[in-house]
């Protein structure tokens, strides 16, 4: 069994409707298991406890019962005002959390983030001296980030439309911390029609060969969750 995380939640932001894609990006499968099956693993298996998983926008029928009823036992909840943009995903997220020392807050469409890169913020997150950790990509933050609790409420009250933890973190620099993840997992988003294409490419590489496929489609500078 692996050692948990104890008391660092992980948080699954998977309710946008996939506009650009065409269909809701948390049940799009990848190989043989959807996007948000592929994010749940990846949380558990790092150990964070609880998983919580945010839904939101055309949840088929008998998909909260069926995900919480995975090996992992994630918390489903489903945020109805999903529409309004990431920033309310991530209100019911971590409010879902509450009683955690601190969240890793991660997205359904970053398949390539790995169990190891999760680990590696949690471990600097419990050094201490920061209240938040995030992923960094050749030197660009982007996602994960984990988020202390005692910042929820600033992180919330700062959060707006799309904007999630991201107006908190730039105007919080000297509380936040970078970690180079690059060696570890891709940081690519799956937005488009060609990107699941390529990831699917990219997926099918990584089962022939056993490595992590690494990202095709980097997000822009300073793209903190979402």
């Amino acid at each position: 069994m692996k050692d948990k995380h104890s008391g660092v939640a992980g948080v699954l932001l998977a309710a946008g409707s996939g506009s650009r894609l065409g269909r809701p990006k948390a049940f799009v499968h990848l190989g043989e298991r959807t996007l948000v099956e592929r994010g749940i693993s990846t949380l558990a298996g790092a150990g964070c406890d609880p998983v919580v998983v945010v839904l939101g926008a055309a949840v088929p029928s008998g998909a909260t019962s069926r995900l919480s009823s995975l090996p992992e036992r994630p918390h489903v909840v489903v945020n109805p005002d999903w529409a309004e943009g990431i920033s309310t995903s991530l209100r019911v997220g971590l409010a879902a959390s509450a009683g955690s020392d601190a969240a890793v807050v991660a997205l359904v469409d970053q398949p390539g983030i790995s169990t190891a890169l999760i680990g590696r913020l949690v471990d600097r997150w419990r050094r201490g001296g920061s209240a938040a950790v995030v992923a960094s990509y050749g030197g660009s933050p982007r996602n994960p980030v984990v988020l202390s609790a005692s910042v929820w409420p600033e992180v919330i009250a700062s959060a707006s439309g799309d904007a999630g933890a991201r107006s908190w973190l730039r105007a919080n620099p000297g509380r936040v911390v970078h970690v180079e993840c690059a060696d570890l997992g891709g940081e690519g988003d799956i937005d488009t029609p060609d990107q699941l294409a390529a990831a699917e490419a990219a997926w099918s590489l990584r089962d022939e060969s056993g490595q992590a496929p690494m990202s095709s489609n980097p997000r822009k500078e300073d793209d903190f969750d979402g």
